[in-house]
């Protein structure tokens, strides 16, 4: 049986299909740009197949793109706890609440999952350097695994962000360049720059591999439930790449028989200071608009336009899901409670999504008999001025 059934790359905006040995961006036909997916002959793999592999994001490599074994770039990335947060859940008689907790990865963050898989692929298909914006915690991971693949990474991030970040970032070799703007202002950079410098783009969604390492969280949680998948997940949303692996695996695994038809309902969590997503969801559009005077402490939700907006949009619909908005004061509060009463020290992302579940609950639009999952996505410790 082959290491990867990566059969081809495919356009999710107009269908067009590319050889994956191709060193690719974005679908090329004109006027398209659409994120391309990676697909799979899926094989004939059971769920016991991958039972007794290490815990790591390439254990499921079959539905994954490296070629070989030889070709990944790893530091151990994937494998997180869901934890059961019977204390939280008891204060809103909640009593089937779960928290992935993602802190625990290389980099402290989901970050590594995307990152470990796109410069995996980025170094076997050939690239000399790798160039990426960020709003914090993707530079890191970018600038970690780069460092382990032995490629040059350039880092663009807002001047504003906190420094921990910068300093991480060149801790790990990378060369960082401050921005006086947003991310995508730094992703406009790294777009007019990276021919003549001979930097491959690994923006969020601008390469086809970061969701093929986040979809992991959806084979992770899949398996952690008994394969069997919650009623809700509240995600913090930024690009949104986590969200929409999450439900690339739902179907991948349905389609090996791992799973039924029933999915959960998809819930993105933006920060009010910046919420293209919740916006564009109320007003019935199929792509979001630039968010002017994008403003929030929480860096990962600072993104006033995500580039695959269309993708996190159809999902929400499809599954019957909501887009909520958090305040930073909401979001501080969050924080303080995952902390006092679950032992988690969370980033910002992760005090929001679970703010928003107080909030679907006041709303009506949670059950309390429902199994919900929250997503934190990143350790707090960066966080700390």
């Amino acid at each position: 049986m082959p290491f990867s059934h990566l059969t081809h790359l495919s356009c999710t905006k107009c269908g067009k299909t590319y050889d994956p040995a191709a060193l690719l961006n974005v679908c090329k036909e004109p006027g398209c740009g659409g994120s391309l997916f990676a697909e799979y002959d899926l094989p004939r793999l059971s769920r016991e197949d991958t039972a007794s592999r290490d815990r790591t994001i390439w254990r499921w490599h079959e539905l994954m793109p490296a070629r070989t074994p030889e070709d990944i770039i790893t530091l151990g990335e994937g494998g997180t706890p869901l934890l059961h947060a019977r204390r939280l859940g008891a204060r809103l008689s909640l009593p089937d609440v779960w928290i992935k907790e993602e802190a625990g990865n290389p980099t402290g963050s989901f970050k590594a999952r995307g990152l470990g898989a796109a410069v995996t692929m980025a170094k076997a298909l050939g690239a000399k350097a790798i160039a990426l914006p960020t709003a914090g915690n993707a530079g890191g991971a970018a600038a970690a695994y780069a460092a382990k693949a032995g490629l040059p990474c350039h880092v663009f991030m807002p001047r504003d962000t906190p420094k921990v970040f910068r300093l991480e970032c060149e801790a790990y070799g990378a060369k960082v360049t401050l921005v006086d703007g947003l991310i995508d202002d730094c992703g406009r950079i790294v777009a007019q720059r990276k021919e003549a410098e001979g930097w491959f783009d690994v923006s969020t969604l601008k390469e086809p591999y970061r969701v093929e390492g986040k979809k992991t969280m959806g084979y992770e949680l899949a398996e952690q439930f008994g394969w069997t998948l919650p009623d809700v997940i509240v995600y913090p949303t930024g690009g949104g790449t986590g969200l929409i692996g999450m439900w690339k695996a739902f179907d991948e695994m349905e389609r090996l028989g791992w799973i039924g038809s029933k999915r959960p309902r998809m819930i993105s969590v933006q920060a009010e200071g910046c919420a293209p997503i919740p916006k564009a969801f109320a007003e019935g559009k199929d792509v979001s608009v630039r968010f002017e005077n994008a403003h929030t402490y929480a860096s990962g939700l600072r993104v006033p336009k995500a580039y695959a907006d269309y993708l996190v949009l159809k999902i929400l619909r499809e599954s019957k899901g909501e887009a909520v908005t958090i305040s930073d004061d909401e979001m501080r509060r969050g924080v303080n409670e995952l902390a006092s009463s679950e032992g988690l020290y969370a980033a910002p992302e992760g005090g929001a999504a679970w703010e928003a579940v107080k909030k679907l609950l006041a709303a009506q639009k949670l059950q309390r008999t429902e199994r919900v999952v929250v997503f934190d996505t990143g350790t707090g410790y960066k966080y700390i001025d």
